[in-house]
């Protein structure tokens, strides 16, 4: 494994949520310190197609509206490049937008991109897109070939 000193590209995965911001911030001043370049993935999750779109009876397969992938893209693009923005100046940001489960997208980012580090922020809320609930958090860090750092989202007692 390498030693922090190695550690020269951190990805950090974020959500629309406070919590992402937070595991961001700290991604960033990590990055900092080490001198190392960061990437900002989102996944939106294919959207769970209408099933009125479909007439079962027709056996059709259920059709995704291309407008609501158009319109996810394009807030993913809008929530990556904010949060580059707030945390990443002075510093060249690497995004990625993908679509497709949570989970397998980080893994394959992290791969394709050499990632050094993972970062996930978990967030309070269950079924909110469960984007870093227990599953997806857990997987990420089975199959993760590098180190993976969690950011809870727990406030700490003492301010």
């Amino acid at each position: 494994m390498k030693s922090l000193n190695e550690l020269h590209r951190i990805l950090i995965a974020v959500e629309d949520s406070q919590y992402s911001d937070r595991a961001a911030s700290y991604g960033f001043d990590l990055a900092r310190k080490l001198g190392a370049e960061v990437a900002l993935i989102h996944v939106n999750e294919i959207p769970v197609a209408t099933p009125y779109l479909a007439d079962p009876l027709v056996n059709e397969a259920p059709v995704v509206m291309p407008e609501m992938i158009t319109a996810q893209e394009d807030a993913s693009k809008r929530l990556l490049d904010r949060i580059a923005d707030a945390y990443g100046s002075e510093m060249t940001v690497y995004t990625f937008n993908k679509m497709g489960s949570v989970r397998d997208e980080i893994l394959s980012t992290a791969e394709e991109w050499n990632a050094d580090l993972i970062i996930l922020g978990t967030h309070g809320r269950t079924g909110f897109d469960h984007f870093i609930s227990g599953s997806v958090a857990e997987k990420v860090v089975q199959k993760a070939r590098c180190p993976v750092l969690i950011i809870p989202n727990k406030d700490s007692e003492h301010h």
